[in-house]
């Protein structure tokens, strides 16, 4: 939001006539109009205190304030109304603070950037006096492809270990006096200048200028937009010559990044850790679940293995919530491990996130989808994704798929935990001027049919995914579809943890056609889930607990996962990881970077359809 802050001075009454006031008054008004008419934020911001941030599809206020390590009422101060509402593609002013290193992979402080129209990485080194080395190693997630105008980047603290590599050869006879930069300075374009006047405020000619910035061939001038301004030279019979070798020495993103990309390193024994809660001495019900994780894991060790995939593997137990781990950290085997699993509880995802970090060990974080590690690490991969991120995923897909239904929300009294995802979910569709109902939850057939529409497809959405509810629900959808001459096509949409309802509602849910979202799902008609059912049985000699979700699944599908990956490969995972194409048992994934610097997100969600002709469809979207 924009916010315009005029102040009035007006002159003693004896020193200002009538003329003169009006002029004045006139002049404000045609300057606050401009200013108020703009709906860009001011591009000179970065050296007022802020930067801007452009929100992205599925972020929050909290997302951002962990992105940047700025309180969230700081936020706020700065974009008031954004406490209520955030929309996708709008911007937000940060606050510019020095950070300290925990929050970069680089030694010392760092600053934000927004990187502006026209600039480049290597008029960012010259801006920051930092090396582009430095840079792309702080943000790992920047490449030429993605370098463009809006980005924020990481800019490490200048030190001597960081001092500028200046990208021109070395200097050969008869070059002594030629400066290693080609640019004495970097100007940013402001309103109205033009490239005469530029040209003219540092003493060189416009030749010169449009020279060391092939872009203003054109003859055009962003405003916002950085200049590399050249140093003067003495006018001598082979000016032109050197000037056209200098400006062979800037070097394109394409070439500061293919320099500065980092090799491939192969693993030809994949050694991995797992760090969870095992506690096999507490009572009964307080460790199935993570032992449940371990030996799934394990069946996916003995896959690979039979692939010929060789994969040294150590288990630690890392007690209990309040047991710190740092006497485990200091095992000197575990910083030489490749990746880490784990841990089990929330509280010991900070410091071990921070011993990864340390040493350069990726990081699988398979439970929580709640911790902030991820928004600083770029080492991090959370399998559980964030909640903001999730439903945005799911909002959008719903809302492409059925904006053109008739959507009626029937309004549960226990929706108390769904009311956040309802919430957005409106917005969204109100967002796309999509229309729906809202009712109470109906006590009739003739209360539910009201709001049906005969000559459209009709979406009934509860408030709350609880078993209760649906079982209100559903024998009244029933008594709908059985009617004779039933004018209305009906569909319900719900909720993940309706996976642990199918064995009561079967039958429900594949006549009212019945979708549900999820990231994680399975069914026992499909060739693989039956495969690792029945080995998980001969194994064991036990039955997976019925949770949502599978844990031993889980452990399957994240180690064959992330360890059939390093076995192809190695260091250059990241690079590749759209190209895994595996076929999990239950868990899907989508793998995105937060943010430059940051760690990845499991982004996967489809939808599950229950027909009413008694089919099971997986709705996979990407």
């Amino acid at each position: 939001m924009l916010r315009a802050d005029i102040f009035l001075y007006f002159c003693p009454a004896k020193k200002c006539n009538n003329v003169t006031t009006m002029n004045f008054i006139k002049r404000l008004f045609v300057i606050s109009s401009l200013f108020l008419a703009s709906s860009a934020l001011p591009t000179f911001a970065q050296s007022e205190g802020y930067f801007i941030h452009t929100v992205e599809r599925g972020q929050s206020l909290y997302s951002i304030s962990s992105t940047y390590n700025v309180p969230i009422d700081e936020i706020v101060a700065l974009n008031p109304g954004s406490e209520k509402q955030i929309r996708a593609g709008e911007s937000l002013r940060i606050p510019q603070k020095q950070h300290s290193s925990s929050n970069s992979n680089h030694p010392g402080g760092v600053r934000y950037h927004t990187i502006q129209s026209g600039e480049t990485l290597y008029r960012i080194t010259q801006l920051y006096n930092v090396n582009a080395a430095a840079i792309c190693n702080a943000n790992p997630g920047l490449s030429a492809t993605n370098f463009r105008k809006g980005e924020v980047i990481v800019i490490p603290a200048t030190t001597e270990a960081n001092a500028v590599i200046k990208s021109a050869p070395e200097k050969s006879e008869g070059q002594e006096n030629t400066p290693a930069s080609p640019c004495r300075e970097m100007h940013k374009v402001q309103r109205k200048e033009t490239i005469f006047s530029i040209s003219r405020e540092y003493g060189i000619s416009e030749k010169e200028l449009i020279a060391a910035n092939p872009e203003l061939k054109k003859g055009k001038l962003k405003r916002g937009s950085f200049l590399c301004i050249p140093h003067k030279r003495k006018p001598t019979g082979f000016d032109n010559q050197r000037q056209q070798q200098q400006q062979e020495r800037i070097p394109s993103n394409e070439e500061l990044f293919n320099k500065n990309k980092k090799g491939t390193q192969s693993l030809s024994t994949i050694r991995a850790a797992l760090i969870l809660p095992f506690q096999l001495d507490a009572p009964e019900g307080a460790q199935p679940l993570m032992l449940e994780y371990y030996e799934g894991f394990l069946l996916a060790i003995d896959s690979l293995k039979r692939q010929k995939v060789n994969i040294e593997l150590h288990v630690f137990d890392s007690g209990s919530k309040n047991q710190s781990i740092a006497t485990l950290l200091k095992k000197p085997e575990l910083k030489k491990m490749d990746i880490i699993f784990g841990p089990g509880h929330s509280e010991h995802i900070k410091p071990l996130s921070e011993f990864a970090k340390s040493n350069n060990i990726r990081l699988v974080i398979p439970f929580t989808s709640k911790d902030s590690e991820v928004f600083n690490n770029p080492l991090v991969y959370q399998i559980n994704t964030p909640q903001s991120y999730l439903f945005s995923q799911v909002h959008k897909l719903f809302a492409d798929n059925f904006g053109h239904y008739n959507i009626v929300f029937v309004e549960a009294e226990d929706g108390q935990n769904k009311e956040e995802y309802i919430r957005q979910m409106k917005q969204e569709l109100s967002g796309r001027d999509i229309s729906y109902r809202s009712i109470p939850m109906p006590a009739t057939m003739e209360e539910l049919t009201a709001v049906l529409d005969s000559t459209r497809q009709n979406m009934i959405i509860p408030t709350s995914g609880t078993n209760v509810t649906i079982t209100k629900l559903l024998p009244i959808m029933q008594m709908v579809v059985r009617t004779e001459n039933n004018p209305y096509e009906l569909h319900s949409f719900g909720y993940p943890e309706w996976q642990k309802y199918t064995n009561d509602h079967l039958q429900a849910f594949y006549e009212v056609d019945t979708y549900f979202y999820s990231s994680f799902y399975t069914n026992n008609l499909l060739k693989n889930s039956v495969n690792f059912i029945n080995k998980f049985r001969y194994w064991y000699n036990e039955e997976m607990m019925n949770t949502y979700p599978k844990y031993g699944m889980l452990g399957f599908d994240t180690g064959y996962f992330f360890l059939k990956g390093l076995s192809r490969y190695g260091g250059n995972l990241e690079a590749n990881l759209d190209r895994m194409n595996l076929q999990p048992v239950q868990t899907g994934f989508r793998f995105e970077r937060v943010n430059n610097w940051g760690g990845f997100i499991n982004k996967k969600v489809f939808f599950i359809h229950m027909t009413k002709n008694h089919e099971l469809i997986k709705l996979d979207f990407e």
